[in-house]
């Protein structure tokens, strides 16, 4: 299976479904980053630390990977950024180029494969936002390795991680009798782990997706060379039963060496 274009068109369809990741930031959004008034998340519902972005971003060129939506991209251009936004679904791209023309924001939108960046050269970019996407990744270390290639010396890289224990559980159990069943192993497909029946209803709805091991959500950033620097957990919300128990999301903050 093609799992790009499938993820491709499933997100296309989740923008049509407006999907809550697929919302275009507000006007009053725009108004508020450009008085330098903002915040974004790399996770569900905690916001980024301030003090992890470059004090003044005017002129900062920044790259946000696999990240549209209409969301991050116009929030940091707004703020006074030089943004790219990179992703797999020309829908998503589609909500951040409505709101750079809204807003009348100076935004790039470039369509392509998170682990491959070959359309930037080499250090391009002083920040890469990478909220919590690669596990629609298959492999997620070469995009470690692009991520890396792509910054400047001395360039922030902030992720978003999923803790692979939130793909350990029956989700039939959690929805239908809210109960947490381990079921499955780690490293998780959709395509390997789920009967044919779940595979089925997953092709017809969603993204597929993946749970990475920490191995290479972590420790992958650092064999391509980044000093992780800063870590901070959620939670997906108080709805959610598995973080009644544990906060199941990581955002990072690391840096490639001057030299």
């Amino acid at each position: 299976m093609d799992i790009l274009k499938h993820n491709r068109e499933a997100w296309n369809r989740l923008v049509q479904e407006e999907d809550r990741w697929t919302i275009p930031v507000p006007a009053e959004k725009i108004a508020q980053a450009r008085a330098g008034e903002w915040s974004l998340g790399l996770t569900p519902t905690k916001r980024v630390p301030r003090n992890w972005f470059p004090e003044e971003l005017s002129g900062v060129k920044i790259l946000c990977l696999a990240s549209g939506g209409g969301q991050q991209g116009p929030t940091l251009s707004a703020a006074g950024a030089d943004v790219t936004v990179y992703d797999n679904s020309p829908q998503q791209l589609g909500q951040d180029q409505l709101v750079a023309e809204r807003e009348g924001l100076s935004l790039k939108t470039v369509q392509g494969d998170m682990a491959d960046l070959g359309v930037f050269a080499d250090a391009s970019f002083d920040l890469i936002f990478h909220p919590c996407s690669n596990c629609f990744a298959e492999n997620i270390l070469p995009v470690w390795r692009e991520a890396f290639r792509v910054l400047r010396p001395g360039g922030t890289l902030l992720a978003g991680i999923c803790n692979p224990v939130r793909f350990i559980f029956d989700e039939a159990a959690q929805d239908q009798r809210a109960e947490l069943v381990v079921r499955h192993k780690i490293p998780y497909a959709d395509m390997t782990h789920l009967s044919p029946e779940e595979l089925d209803k997953v092709l017809k709805t969603q993204p597929l997706a993946f749970g990475h091991t920490l191995e290479d959500q972590l420790g992958g950033q650092m064999a391509a060379g980044f000093h992780l620097v800063e870590l901070l957990e959620d939670r997906w919300g108080e709805d959610d039963l598995i973080s009644r128990y544990l906060d199941t999301f990581l955002m990072t903050r690391a840096l490639k060496p001057e030299h």
